[in-house]
């Protein structure tokens, strides 16, 4: 049986993808600032 992938093989296609920079994420709104907004409703 001949082996599924060699291993002198890996990573090669990790190698030759173009480096993506990572998106800038924004910070999640601090919800401790809406607590006294709620309260409006009830």
């Amino acid at each position: 049986m001949p082996t599924h992938g060699s291993l002198s093989k890996a990573g090669k296609v990790r190698s030759q993808t173009p480096k993506i920079e990572p998106r800038p994420r924004r910070k999640p709104i601090p919800r401790i600032r809406k607590g006294p907004t709620r309260n409006v409703l009830f």
